[in-house]
């Protein structure tokens, strides 16, 4: 069996000193895609930032350990944390269009982040960017970084988002609702290009969603969570076909035509 990338053991998150997630336990595998799920509020997204050290001010991990490839991550200095965002773990976060800078082309600010991890050399990283970009149907690639995120649509630039945490090509990608502010038809495109992703570079995936459709699309094994706390985990196709959980039910009893779809077999 391979190697456990990411680990979280009992892991608490507080805001302000008030507890928001208690008591999560998880692990990803290389190649392995991690479904979180739940209401809005349940904590979901909290989580992963924890891994990233984006908490903000008044957010810290209060207990317990988030260890990836040998290093405990709550424990590691702002600088140690620099070094392993995006060339360890990226992210792709709900609004990709408003994790960019409006004022800058997307080139410019892929350039930064290569500078920052020390690979400033211009024609290797545009080289990684136009095949990351063409890989997920953006062929006109140079066209993409020289414009502005406000000149490209929602769908276009969710995809430059991706493109943007895989350009160091990290372990761990982490997805923050990144389906939510996009209309079915690229909700679709989206969920086939970050396993495209996978299928490619053979990463690791964590995707948070409160979309039980999308979650099923996507995960090898899924947690659910409800009010800070998790309800349910294990291998997808116990979760989703065979939920001990009422609450996982109820989940998924609001999905329409779920139901229908597994007595067709679908």
């Amino acid at each position: 069996m391979a190697e456990i990338l990411l680990r979280y053991d009992s892991v608490e998150v507080c805001y302000n000193g008030r507890p928001a997630a208690e008591e999560i336990s998880f692990t990803l595998r290389p190649g392995e895609i991690l479904g979180i799920a739940g209401e809005s509020g349940s904590g979901k997204s909290t989580i992963i930032r924890a891994a990233m050290g984006l908490l903000g001010r008044n957010g810290m991990v209060t207990r317990g350990d988030i260890w990836f490839q040998g290093k405990n991550l709550p424990d590691l200095s702002r600088k140690e944390m620099e070094k392993i965002r995006g060339a360890g773990i990226g992210m792709v976060f709900q609004d990709a269009a408003a994790s960019f800078c409006p004022v800058r082309t997307i080139g410019s600010q892929l350039g930064d982040v290569m500078a920052a991890h020390g690979r400033a050399g211009k024609n290797r990283w545009e080289e990684r960017a136009l095949e990351l970009l063409e890989k997920l149907g953006l062929p006109d690639g140079r066209k993409i970084l020289d414009s502005y995120p406000f000149q490209l649509s929602g769908g276009m630039n969710q995809r430059v988002g991706i493109a943007a945490a895989m350009l160091l090509n990290p372990a761990v990608l982490l997805a923050d609702e990144p389906t939510s502010a996009l209309d079915v038809t690229v909700q679709k495109q989206a969920v086939e290009e970050m396993l495209l992703t996978r299928q490619l570079y053979g990463t690791a995936i964590i995707i948070v969603s409160h979309n039980m459709g999308v979650i099923s699309a996507m995960a090898d094994s899924v947690l659910i969570l409800k009010e800070g706390r998790m309800v349910e985990y294990g291998p997808a196709r116990q979760v989703l076909e065979r939920p001990r959980e009422a609450y996982t039910r109820e989940l998924l009893a609001a999905v329409p035509g779920w139901e229908r779809g597994r007595k067709d077999g679908r």
